[in-house]
C-alpha cells in the first residue's frame, strides 16, 4: 500500500534491494550483472584495442595523400566502426539481462501441494516416525531432511527427466536448470557462468552470446585480413619485397599476431556452440550427461534446434526486480533464518535459536540435551536414522538443585 504522497510504505523495499543473490543492479533494478561484473572492462579494451589500431591506420592512410591504392580505405573504416559497436552492444546484452533466473522460495515446498508443481515436494509416506517428542518438532522445523532429493519429471516426447532439489533457493529445479555457485542464483536452460561477460549465460540471453562470440569471432578474422592486405599493398613502396613491407607497417604486424591468437579462441568457442545448437544442448548437458553416449530429450533436429534459439520469442522474466516487496518479519534473534540450517524452539518457558549443522546457540536461552547428541550430519545424509552421541553425557543438569556443602570430618558444615 503507497501513502497519499505515492511513496511506498514504511519498512518497504524493492526486490533487487533484498535479492540473497551475488547479483549487481544498476539503473534501479533495470540492469542485472553477475558479481564479477568488472570483467566486462577487460573484455571491451580486448575488443576495442585492435579495432582502434586499424581505424587509426584506416584515418593515416587517408591522410598521406598518396594517390596509390589502398586497402584501408573509407570503407574500410565505416566497416570496422559498424562491427565493433555491434560486437560491444552483443557483450552488453548479454551481461546486462536477467540470464533466467528461477525466483526462489521463502520456505520449503509444503507437503501435499501435489506433483502438478514442479516445484513442490510431496514427502514420502513410509517416513520414519520417532516417539520422541523433541524429534518431531526438530522434523517439523527441518522439513529439508524429509524432502526427497530427486524427483521425475516428464518433459516433451513423452521423456521423463531427473531434476533435483536445490537447497539454497528452497525448490525442486525445473528441467535443464541448475545452481550457479557464483551468482547463487539457479538459471533456466543453464550453459555456463562466462567470465568474460561476468554474467551466467542461460535461457534469456544465450542468443545474444552466441552473436556476441560469432562477431567477435569475424572481426578477428576481419582485422586479420585487413591488416596483410595493408602490407601487401605497401610492397610497391618497398620495392616488391614482403618482408620490408610488414617491417615498415609495424602496426599491421601486431595486429595480425594478436588476432590470430585471439581467432583460435573464440573461434573455436563459436564453433563449438554451433554443435551445441544443432544438438539442442548446453555446454552443462554436454560435460555432465555425454548426450553422445544416451538420447538426448531435447533434440528435435537440426533446424528445429536452432531455430529454436533465435526464432522464438524472448520469454519474459519471471522475477519482477523493481517490484515492492514487504519487509521480513523478525525473528527472534533478530535477523533472516535459513529454513535448512536452523530450528526456531519456541516454548512457554524458554525461546530458543539453534544450528543444525553446528549446535551453536544464539542468544535467547540453552541447547537442550536432544540436540547436543545429535549426529546432524548423519542426519543430512540418511535423512531418517538418528544417532544419538554420549547418550549418558546428554542429561541436563536440574537448575534447581542446590548443591550440598562440603562437610568437615567432625560433621561441620563450612
Amino acid at each position: 500500500m503507497r501513502t497519499a504522497m505515492g511513496e511506498p510504505g514504511p519498512g518497504r523495499r524493492r526486490l533487487y534491494q533484498v535479492w540473497k543473490g551475488s547479483n549487481k543492479f544498476l539503473c534501479g533494478g533495470r540492469l542485472i550483472f553477475g558479481p564479477d561484473a568488472g570483467s566486462l572492462l577487460l573484455s571491451t579494451v580486448l575488443i576495442a584495442n585492435p579495432l582502434a589500431g586499424l581505424c587509426f591506420q584506416c584515418i593515416t592512410k587517408l591522410n598521406s595523400g598518396t594517390s596509390d591504392k589502398q586497402a584501408l580505405g573509407v570503407p574500410a573504416l565505416v566497416a570496422t566502426i559498424l562491427l565493433g559497436l555491434a560486437d560491444l552492444a552483443f557483450l552488453l546484452l548479454t551481461s546486462s539481462r536477467d540470464p533466467g533466473i528461477v525466483p526462489r522460495n521463502a520456505r520449503p515446498p509444503e507437503r501435499g501441494r501435489g506433483d502438478d508443481d514442479p516445484a513442490a515436494a510431496t514427502v514420502e509416506d513410509d517416513d520414519v516416525a520417532m516417539p520422541s517428542a523433541e524429534w518431531m518438532l526438530i522434523a517439523a522445523a527441518s522439513l529439508h531432511l524429509r524432502l526427497p532429493r530427486t524427483r521425475d519429471v516428464p518433459v516433451a516426447g513423452g521423456h521423463v527427466v531427473r531434476v533435483k532439489y536445490c537447497d539454497t533457493c528452497l525448490l525442486y529445479r525445473p528441467p535443464r536448470a541448475s545452481h550457479c555457485s557464483v551468482c547463487n542464483n539457479c538459471v533456466h536452460k543453464f550453459d555456463h557462468h562466462c567470465p568474460w561477460v561476468g554474467q551466467c549465460i542461460g535461457l534469456r540471453n544465450y542468443r545474444f552470446f552466441f552473436l556476441f562470440i560469432a562477431t567477435s569471432s569475424f572481426l578477428c578474422l576481419y582485422v586479420f585480413a585487413l591488416s596483410w592486405l595493408n602490407i601487401a599493398a605497401q610492397r610497391g613502396s618497398h620495392g616488391g619485397s614482403l618482408l620490408r613491407s610488414m617491417a615498415g607497417e609495424p602496426l599491421s604486424l601486431v595486429l595480425i599476431v594478436y588476432t590470430f591468437v585471439s581467432a583460435w579462441f573464440v573461434g573455436g568457442l563459436t564453433v563449438f556452440h554451433i554443435y551445441l545448437m544443432s544438438t539442442n544442448q548446453t555446454t552443462y548437458e554436454n560435460f555432465r550427461y555425454r548426450y553422445d553416449k544416451k538420447e538426448n530429450p531435447y533434440d528435435r533436429g537440426v533446424l528445429a534446434n536452432i531455430s529454436e534459439v533465435f526464432c522464438t520469442g524472448m520469454p519474459p522474466s519471471m522475477n519482477r526486480f523493481r517490484a515492492w516487496v514487504e519487509p521480513p518479519e523478525p525473528l527472534i534473534d533478530g535477523g533472516p533464518l535459513a529454513s535448512r540450517n536452523k530450528i526456531d524452539l519456541v516454548g512457554p518457558d524458554e525461546k530458543l535459536l539453534v544450528d543444525l549443522e553446528t549446535g551453536h546457540r544464539h542468544p535467547g536461552g540453552g541447547v537442550p540435551a536432544i540436540l547436543q547428541g545429535l549426529h546432524y550430519a548423519e542426519m543430512e545424509k540418511n535423512g531418517a536414522s538418528v544417532h544419538i552421541k554420549d547418550r549418558q553425557s546428554a542429561e541436563a543438569p536440574d537448575p534447581f538443585m542446590i548443591p550440598e556443602a562440603p562437610q568437615h570430618d567432625d560433621g561441620e558444615v563450612e
